[in-house]
């Protein structure tokens, strides 16, 4: 018998919520240790399956799991990863352990870093979010995905209203639920469809995604439910016009939330869209492709022009995340080999990089006390790592070869070029404007004249768990800028199998 990895992988987390829920509110240490523990053992199998995956050479899902839970109703517990999730649930590992040590919490020369108020309780909020996002991706079936989905969003309001920033995070907190609620119901919708559908079709009454993939719904329900589905998903994916509670809820939220809700949350939207949407209704997805292109270029070059007008340090990083997450639906919305390829490396690449800096801007607030970025600046002096990461999220960011981010936006401007050259060149523009604002950040607040802040504030160097984050997300980073061979030829055979069920677009 196989031992269960993704069962183990999607459970820990809420184990270790559970045990963490239990132990003393005065035992702040064994609390961050069992957090660390639990973060450590998932980032080690998620490891282990993604190089299983690679070195093996595996295609279609893997890993499989299947548990009865509701027969009647065609529900059950059906795990499963192929090339297109299984870099996510290592990104999701990746994010979770450097997201702990993040907000391990201490207090250096009267400078109090990571999360001091009620870390039991933070620690099994954000292990609880953890755990719906591993069981998304790695759930084949369509009543636990959204089941996990649920799961995923409902403690993101719980942890910006109590942890978050205390100027907006009511306001914060309840625009992000609303929105992604709204979303959700109206993908529900179209999911209850789908179901009620293939059991008119084919007699059985299942929620299981791959007997769904075989479903045969007509091109006109295709095209009438796709939209909702899609764009129903799409809302927690960042898209325009439906992006508006995403920088608020960026700025508001705690430094390994935001972490959270950028680096992995946004990609569950965008890979629900693709798992629900374009998997199970191809059709659909032909129909209304140029729509969904149109609107991520909006987003890719919308995104970009806010984020460079922007003066506090933590909305230019979460605009640039909706400008960056619109790089992924351009990819999606070209239905090529190309294009898929770019978005699900781009998921990958974007996913590690804005979690290093949301994890910078952390760091840097935490003893400056402000984002405003005019009031900062040569904070390269007293915080070297922060400032090298930095400099090396912007050079994925700017999509330099030599890291992710090139790899990733390459292919989807190929994908894009061979759909429609001139949304190519005018999505092209987000490139320079990204470059302008990366480069004046890094001029402004780490390099120049040490600020009022840097020499009244007493700012001192980050933690040695802070050193480790930053080096961790680096690593993987310029690995898969420099090594694209392990992680292509793996979203590649994902890529193929979406397209088998495109019928080869």
């Amino acid at each position: 018998m196989q031992f269960p990895f993704l069962s183990v992988i999607v459970f820990t987390p809420l184990v270790a919520a559970l045990i963490i829920l239990m132990l003393p509110a005065r035992r702040k240490d064994l609390v961050r240790s069992v957090a660390l523990a639990a973060a450590t053992l998932d980032l080690i199998l998620s490891a282990w399956v993604y190089l299983t995956y690679l070195l093996q050479g595996l295609d279609g899902y893997q890993f499989v799991e299947q548990y009865s839970w509701l027969p009647t109703l065609g529900i059950s517990l059906h795990f499963g990863v192929d090339g297109m999730s299984t870099p996510l649930i290592l990104l999701t590992g990746i994010v979770m352990f450097t997201g702990v040590l993040i907000s391990w919490g201490e207090e250096r020369n009267g400078v109090s870093a990571g999360i001091q108020d009620r870390p039991r309780e933070f620690f099994a909020f954000l292990f609880i979010l953890a755990s719906g996002v591993f069981g998304v991706f790695a759930s084949l079936d369509l009543f636990m995905l959204f089941f996990f989905y649920e799961i995923a969003v409902f403690p993101m309001y719980l942890l910006i209203v109590i942890w978050g920033w205390v100027v907006t995070r009511e306001y914060a907190a309840m625009k992000l639920t609303l929105y992604l609620f709204v979303g959700s119901v109206i993908s529900l919708v179209g999911a209850l469809a789908m179901v009620w559908t293939a059991y008119q079709n084919t007699g059985v009454l299942s929620f299981d995604l791959l007997h769904l993939e075989q479903a045969g719904f007509s091109a006109e329900f295709q095209r009438l439910w796709f939209l909702p589905v899609f764009l129903g998903f799409a809302v927690l994916g960042g898209i325009w016009p439906f992006h508006n509670w995403s920088p608020d809820g960026h700025v508001a939220a705690p430094t390994a939330v935001s972490m959270f809700h950028a680096g992995v949350l946004m990609k569950l939207g965008a890979f629900a869209a693709l798992r629900v949407g374009i998997m199970l209704m191809p059709q659909g997805a032909k129909e209304w492709s140029w729509l969904i292109l149109g609107l991520a270029t909006v987003n890719v070059v919308y995104g970009a022009f806010i984020a460079f007008v922007q003066t506090d340090f933590k909305y230019v990083i979460g605009f640039s995340s909706v400008s960056h997450m619109g790089l992924v639906m351009m990819g999606f919305a070209t239905l090529s080999r190309e294009g898929l390829l770019g978005a699900g490396l781009q998921m990958f690449s974007h996913g590690v990089m804005t979690a290093l800096f949301f994890a910078v801007v952390g760091m840097v607030y935490d003893r400056a006390h402000t984002r405003h970025i005019p009031d900062l600046g040569g904070f390269a002096k007293v915080m070297p790592y922060p400032a090298i990461g930095f400099i090396i999220g912007g050079l994925v960011s700017m999509g330099m070869p030599g890291f992710s981010g090139f790899i990733a936006e390459f292919p989807i401007f190929m994908g894009v070029w061979k759909t429609q050259w001139l949304i190519a060149v005018i999505a092209a523009v987000s490139i320079v404007v990204t470059a302008s604002y990366i480069l004046i950040i890094v001029r402004r607040v780490f390099f120049g004249e040490a600020s009022e802040v840097l020499l009244h504030h007493h700012v001192g160097d980050v933690t040695p768990l802070d050193k480790l984050a930053i080096v961790t997300l680096c690593a993987f980073m310029v690995g898969l800028g420099l090594f694209p061979g392990l992680m292509a030829p793996m979203v590649g055979r994902g890529v193929d199998y979406i397209l088998h069920l495109l019928g080869g677009a």
